[in-house]
């Protein structure tokens, strides 16, 4: 019978053991982050009944959705009736709306899990991958405040990832909705259709974005003085005064300025350094369901990266599921994809193994006391593996280097003679010696727990 070549299936990412350990650490750090700041963890089923999951998606979304169905159920000619979750909101507007009144609102939630979409396989593009999503809820009501608060955890957490500088841009697409009304389109469906262009900016140019912005219903002149205004560079309070000079009286401007106004203020109140948000006029995101706040973080010297976390406010998550006004604003960090792009420039950051202590066996005979003593330094607080098999010591020395322990102890007969323990930092290429009592307090001076 013919072997089967072993391979992963397209657009998924499978990982070697030290860079799982590098994927798992940022998923322990994000999950930290989130904590730190009173959230609380939800996870959904990897599958949703199909009518739920699909309630709010269009023609595109339904064309990358993976459909769940048993062999028996095909056979039997019955259409598939579970779906997998293409994201983290549609199963989050399902969950909040089932569960409303057992919940506390506002409801702060982090969820981290997989999700799936049928992607063409292509360099960035994952089938299976990692979203790691936060969102505060509220009933009928949500302050603004909050939409200052998530930025603040994106810093600390990008922060402690060591991912390099980095920037969370940020807008009020009330203020563009504002403006766009004060210049005389008030068309809900053209509004949308200009800040999709605006949102292009940066891709297709100052030219392309006036034209489609003529051809949407602005004359020349409100289409440039727009565009003067979006491009404002400078401080959030350099930008703010710009804003201030805008003569629109239009009350969804002026609610928009407000809700800027107090976010800039929330952010310094926080401890946000001043260099790590940027008020952008430029980001409306192409998402209708975002109504007021939105956001986009990138890695400075890398932009080619696009954005790496992204969200927004909006008014109502689940207004398909039930009739209270559900109001939220959240983010979340595409972890697989920006795993990928770390690695492929050579930035993911340093992350000691999991397993710090190799004990090495010199003689079979002491096999209880390799035991022992691994038990003993687990008790301890530090992560021990036994080599459990006779080898010379060259073979356990290249087995701990190639796994990326970097700790062996040793305790032969002649230790054991001499009342001694040897530890050999394969790094520094060091070796030690301490009795066996002094042992645990030697690793803590190598190993900080």
């Amino acid at each position: 019978m013919p072997l089967i070549q072993p391979r992963t299936p397209p657009g998924t990412l499978e990982l070697l053991p030290r860079e799982q350990m590098v994927f798992q650490h940022m998923l322990d750090v994000i999950r930290r982050g989130f904590e730190r700041f009173g959230f609380v963890p939800v996870e959904t089923p990897v599958f949703e009944l199909k009518d739920v999951l699909l309630t709010k998606s269009g023609g595109e979304t339904e064309k990358q959705v993976y459909f769940v169905q048993s062999t028996g159920a095909i056979q039997q000619g019955h259409d598939a009736e579970l779906a997998l979750r293409f994201d983290l909101t549609v199963p989050l507007a399902r969950y909040v709306a089932e569960h409303e009144h057992q919940l506390a609102f506002p409801f702060r939630r982090y969820q981290i899990q997989r999700v799936y979409r049928g992607e063409r396989a292509q360099k960035g593009r994952f089938r299976e991958f990692y979203q790691c999503d936060i969102d505060v809820i509220g009933k009928d009501k949500l302050d603004p405040a909050y939409d200052a608060e998530l930025p603040a955890i994106i810093v600390r957490i990008f922060e402690e990832l060591k991912v390099g500088n980095f920037t969370i841009h940020f807008s009020n697409r009330k203020v563009l909705l504002g403006l766009l009304a004060g210049f005389g389109v008030e068309d809900a469906e053209k509004q949308k259709l200009i800040l999709r262009e605006i949102d292009k900016f940066d891709k297709i140019g100052a030219d392309k974005v006036k034209a489609a912005l003529v051809e949407l219903g602005l004359n020349a002149d409100a289409a440039q003085s727009l565009l003067h205004l979006i491009t404002h560079s400078g401080s959030k309070d350099e930008v703010l005064a710009a804003l201030r000079t805008q003569k629109s009286e239009h009350p969804v401007f002026r609610q928009g300025l407000g809700e800027t106004a107090q976010m800039i203020d929330a952010l310094k109140a926080l401890g946000v350094p001043e260099n790590r948000t940027r008020l952008n006029l430029k980001i409306a995101r192409g998402l209708d369901y975002y109504t007021g706040t939105v956001y986009e973080t990138l890695i400075d010297d890398h932009p080619e990266f696009g954005s790496v976390c992204s969200g927004g406010r909006y008014d109502d998550l689940a207004s398909y599921y039930t009739k209270s006004k559900l109001p939220g604003v959240g983010l979340s960090i595409g972890l697989t994809r920006l795993f990928d792009q770390l690695r492929t420039s050579k930035l993911l950051p340093l992350v000691p193994n999991t397993v710090q202590i190799l004990i090495a066996q010199l003689d079979p005979q002491l096999s209880s006391s390799y035991l022992a003593l691994a038990a003993e330094l687990r008790h301890a607080g530090f992560n021990v593996e036994n080599y459990l098999e006779p080898a010379k010591l060259e073979k356990q020395l290249k087995y701990a280097d190639k796994s990326g322990i970097p700790f062996v102890v040793l305790l032969g007969p002649d230790e054991k003679a001499k009342g001694i323990v040897r530890v050999k930092d394969l790094a520094a290429k060091e070796q030690s010696e301490v009795t066996p009592a002094g042992l645990i307090e030697k690793l803590r001076t190598l190993i900080p727990i």
